[in-house]
Order: C-alpha cells, then structure tokens, then sequence
C-alpha cells in the first residue's frame, strides 16, 4: 500500500509530532502531496522504549485523514495512554514507534474465519469493546482461541461474552511499519 519513503516520512511524522509537543521543534512537516495522505484509515501509533509498550492510541474506524492522524495518534500515545506516564524529552530518542494502517472491519460469524498473523480482532458488545492488532498474537503466539479470549479481557469482559448473542466479532487486516 504506502511505499517505503511514505512509510519512513510516516515516521518521522510521528516522531515530529511527538517532539513538537515536547517544545523540541517547532513545527510538524507539512502534509506531502500524495493521495495516500488525504485518504481516511483506522490507524494505531505504537510506542516501545526498550522493547516494553510505552503507548498506543488508535482510531478503530477512519475518522480522518493520515497525515492527521498519524499527527493526533503520535502524541496520544506518547502523552495520552493512561497506562503510562507522558513521555519525556530525555526518552524520545529512546523511542521505537510502530504503524498500524488498518483495513476496514469484517464481522465473523465462525472462529475458522480468523487468520493468525493476519488479522487482528475487535469484539463489540453493549457493556465494552476492545480491540488488539495483528502483531499481538504473534508476539505472544497466542492461537485462536487464546486470541479471543485476551481480546475480551482487554475489553474488561469476560470471555464467556463470546457466547453472548449480543457479542460481535470482527477481524480486520493491518499494514505495519516502524
């Protein structure tokens, strides 16, 4: 989908904007011309400081545009994640960041339907929602069931929700970068 230069400006874009909140710069790079820029994507922007998660903020739907939101999410996950502390100038440097494009949504109505390694889950139910993104089972090497089961629990539900008929499950597909 994104080249590898308008993946690497993406980013940049990240980190501008992360250090732009910061006071380090004083300006975030303006918006390329590229069309891939003014489309709307889900989006997520990841943030590791030693290979431990320091932050993700994302956008499960396509609210705005990339360069937008890459800007937003950049500094939500550094300063907004009420997981952790806001990042600090001493630990941009220190910063490894991570994009998640996503595809649209595909509710599943069987577990068959999910591909480990390629999609990443969100459940929807009246009391919660939650979503991880394809990496996660990976990282963890998680099968399918272990998938949903933590999906709910990042959503605070339990995982017998997911005989609930009121449950909805969908999979999704990601382009990641860092």
């Amino acid at each position: 989908m994104l080249t590898k230069a308008e993946k690497e400006y993406c980013l940049d874009l990240a980190r501008s904007s992360i250090a732009f909140k910061l006071k380090l710069i004083n300006e975030i790079p303006a918006c390329p011309s590229g069309a891939i820029f003014t489309e709307k994507y889900g989006l997520f922007v990841t943030l590791h400081k030693n290979g431990r998660l320091r932050g993700c903020i994302g956008y499960i739907l396509p609210y705005k545009d990339l360069y937008t939101s890459i800007i937003e999410l950049g500094q939500a996950a550094a300063f907004r994640d009420n997981r952790f502390s806001p990042v600090k100038i001493e630990e941009i440097e220190h910063l490894q960041i991570e994009i998640s494009i996503l595809s649209p949504l595909y509710e599943i109505s069987d577990i068959d339907e999910i591909e480990i390694g390629r999609d990443g889950l969100y459940i929807q139910h009246p009391y919660s929602s939650g979503l991880l993104l394809p990496q996660v089972a990976i990282e963890h090497n998680w099968d399918k069931n272990t998938f949903l089961i933590e999906t709910c629990r990042k959503a605070g539900l339990p995982s017998n929700i997911l005989k609930d008929k009121s449950t909805k499950i969908y999979r999704f597909e990601a382009e990641i970068f860092s």
